[in-house]
């Protein structure tokens, strides 16, 4: 059997074990992907393994922030754990969203361990069009 190392996913690992799960006061970080679609903007975050009554989701102005905890499964008192490498407690991610934003109608969608939100672009930040009206013709400039 042919067997693949791979040092960064060790360091990795590693790193996770000494810093330790997250906590409320010391979340670790989730990814994130952040893009525009049509008039709105799209942020999707990674987080596997969490169910959606552990995700908690606030804007406060103009700063959104998400919170999630995954919990361990609860397990029998006849199951010996042989590996654990899926990272449990506290994941925390805060972005400063733009004034342009409308964080009145900001939608929340939970799939396949993906939290979407989708925040419409504000009416006021939209494109529009100016139209220049005719002048009353010709001026003078008399000094």
């Amino acid at each position: 059997m042919l067997m693949r190392t791979d040092p960064f996913r060790e360091l990795d690992r590693l790193a996770q074990q000494l810093m330790g799960p997250g906590t409320w006061s010391k979340p670790s970080a989730m990814p994130m992907d952040a893009y525009r679609e049509g008039d709105e903007y799209v942020v999707a975050f990674d987080l596997p393994g969490v169910t959606p009554d552990a995700i908690d989701i606030d804007v406060e102005r103009n700063m959104l922030t998400v919170k999630a905890e995954r919990r361990p499964v609860a397990k029998s008192d006849d199951v010996q754990l042989e590996l654990s490498e899926r990272p449990l407690g506290a994941f925390s991610r805060q972005i400063v969203l733009a004034d342009t934003l409308d964080t009145e109608h900001i939608q929340a969608d939970y799939d396949a361990g993906v939290l979407t939100l989708r925040i419409p672009i504000a009416e006021r930040a939209k494109p529009r069009k100016i139209s220049i009206g005719a002048g009353s013709g010709r001026k003078e400039i008399s000094g």
